[in-house]
């Protein structure tokens, strides 16, 4: 199965012939132009389209799909991600990640990133979050850690905690998806 990247976000209407405007999640609208069919999902529903035509404006991009003939037609799809294949995506700079290549990541502190096995893990990132300054990793703590307290790895309902840490390099250090490892910093962010 080949894996699947959201590209796109669906952002409304334009026209009278069904063409919607789309924002790119990564800021980049060049590699649009080589797709010729796209996945629009709302997180329930899935469907495929074939794409007529792309067109690149300033800061945005207009796109419309076969099958998609009218205003009302492309306003079913407001909000919808718009996914295709990972040759698709936007290529990735220096130090840049895709995040479905984040979640799994075994986070390791100190001397257990170079050294420690998943076992050692403080967490694992289950997502990663726009927040207002940047990006936050979300991070699922681990029952088995044993440089956490029961009281940062627990919640007052007795559930493990998942916490927020801000991807910035004061917070997490090195990233190896190959490996599936990230280095956090501090172990005082996880409180």
């Amino acid at each position: 199965m080949t894996e699947q990247f959201v590209v796109g976000i669906v952002r409304g209407t334009h026209g009278i012939t069904g063409e919607f405007k789309v924002e790119s999640t990564s800021g980049e609208y060049g590699h649009f132009a080589d797709m010729e069919e796209v996945t629009l999902t709302d997180g329930k529903e899935s469907k495929l389209f074939k794409v007529e035509w792309i067109h690149p404006a300033s800061g945005t991009l207009y796109m419309k799909l076969v099958g998609i003939s009218g205003p009302e037609e492309a306003a079913r799809y407001n909000g919808s991600q718009i996914v295709v294949p990972r040759k698709f995506a936007h290529p990735l700079q220096a130090d840049e990640w895709y995040i479905e290549d984040l979640k799994g990541c075994s986070v390791l502190y100190g001397d257990t990133y170079e050294n420690g096995a998943a076992d050692d893990a403080v967490g694992t990132v289950t997502d990663v979050k726009e927040g207002g300054s940047g990006y936050l990793v979300e991070v699922s703590l681990s029952e088995a850690c044993s440089l956490l307290s029961d009281d940062v790895k627990f919640g007052k309902d007795g559930k493990v905690r998942t916490v927020f840490v801000p991807f910035r390099n004061e917070f997490i250090g090195d990233v190896d998806v190959e490996g599936r490892r990230m280095r956090l910093m501090h172990l005082w962010i996880l409180e």
